[in-house]
């Protein structure tokens, strides 16, 4: 018998007959003996919708308000999940997370969780009950409601599963597992069966959408064997995600040199030009930016001849008219010749632990991208990953002839 957190996101419990099939699913878990506990988002488009209601009230809504609000439509899931699964004549139990104790801190709309209280799931388990929980929101010391940003149900999923040293956490998604890259650019891809934390840190941090980048954080903290499988399907393995092992020092012989490609066409591309080149001016542009809480991605700065330099460096779409803004502001302290912004722009990034130990895998992706005429504006590296910025419009070629380059689509 195996205690298991299983967390479905909205996609998943679209409807009334998707409910109804995830309750089937569970009870099949059930028979075998495993403890269950269930986390669900809210029903697909219901957190947007409740959000554009707000903002008829107030445009710019009230961040503790807005909490209350979109909490509601994780209630309205776990009600119904715990209903499908008594139809079926299991026992049931459904909790807000106020109600388990979630406890977050009192970052309103983006909150961190800091424990859990476990103690009651754990009583209704030993009860025999199937114990569904509310994804995406906590509360916080002072009993406020808390929400934990988009995707955090994945989060709320894997911190249950870490309280609770479940054997694994399983993700149920509209995919059947992590790709080496999206089959909508790429329809050669192929899903892995395997990949490492650090990995899917990389690949989620770089752009991919299958899990949120929080929860892969977590699990990789608290050790969680995390899976993720479609919902949609009644077998399949799905893909693990596990720890490489540093003892067994075969375990990478057959371990492919790039796991996946990520791409991202949410950033944007600030140029701060002709600023004097002397110490403290990263500071100077930067920690204005970061004030505003503004976070920033890739960073490049160029010697200039004539005492000056060049500042190069990335932030997502929606924040590049704020940190334009605040450097315009800031201009004449700094003594920048000009400022510019771009949002035409696009990151594609490989990722691989066999990097590690093969030389010439910058080579061969610049190589790549040079034969198909597409330049590179911007490079960042990490032991496992190398990431360029390129012309948007070029962004799916680029990731499908890499995709090829580096032979992905084979076994």
């Amino acid at each position: 018998m195996a205690l298991i957190v299983q967390k479905y996101g909205g996609t998943s419990v679209g409807s009334p007959d998707r409910i109804k099939n995830l309750a089937r699913r569970v009870a099949r878990f059930k028979a075998l003996g495993h403890q269950i506990v269930v986390v669900v988002s809210a029903m697909s488009g219901e957190t947007n919708r409740l959000i554009n209601l707000a903002k008829e009230i107030m445009p710019e809504p009230d961040p503790r308000e807005l909490d209350v609000m979109v909490a509601t439509g994780e209630q309205v899931t776990i009600g119904l999940t715990a209903m499908a699964l008594m139809e079926l004549g299991l026992k049931a139990k459904s909790y807000t997370g106020s109600q388990v104790r979630i406890v977050t801190d009192n970052a309103h709309t983006k909150a961190r969780i800091l424990r859990i209280d476990e103690e009651r799931i754990r009583a209704d388990l030993d009860a025999g009950n199937v114990v569904v929980v509310a994804g995406f929101q906590g509360v916080d010391e002072n009993g406020n409601i808390t929400t934990l940003g988009r995707g955090g149900s994945d989060t709320t999923g894997v911190a249950l599963a870490a309280a609770l040293k479940a054997d694994e956490c399983q993700i149920y998604t509209d995919v059947d597992g992590v790709y080496t890259t999206d089959p909508r650019v790429v329809p050669e891809a192929r899903r892995l069966k395997s990949i490492t934390f650090e990995e899917m840190l990389e690949l989620a941090s770089q752009g991919s959408k299958v899990l949120q980048i929080r929860s892969v954080e977590f699990a990789g903290k608290y050790k969680v064997k995390l899976r993720v499988l479609s919902s949609f399907e009644e077998d399949g393995e799905g893909t693990l995600i596990t720890f490489e092992d540093p003892e067994n020092k075969d375990s990478n012989m057959e371990q492919p040199i790039i796991s996946g490609i990520a791409f991202n066409r949410d950033e944007a591309k600030i140029m701060v030009l002709g600023v004097p080149d002397k110490p403290g001016i990263a500071y100077q542009i930067l920690g204005p930016v970061a004030d505003a809480k503004i976070d920033v991605d890739m960073i490049i700065q160029n010697m200039g001849a004539d005492g000056t330099t060049d500042f190069t460096f990335t932030v997502h779409k929606n924040d590049m008219s704020k940190a334009l803004g605040i450097l315009n502001q800031v201009q004449g302290h700094i003594g920048a010749r000009e400022i510019r912004g771009d949002d035409k722009i696009a990151k594609v990034s490989i990722v691989g632990v066999g990097m590690r130990s093969h030389v010439g895998i910058a080579s061969q992706m610049f190589r790549t991208l040079a034969e198909e005429g597409i330049n590179i504006q911007m490079i960042s590296t990490s032991e496992i990953k190398i990431a360029v910025v390129i012309d948007e419009k070029y962004m799916e070629l680029a990731v499908r002839v890499l995709h090829k380059a580096f032979e992905l689509e084979e076994a």
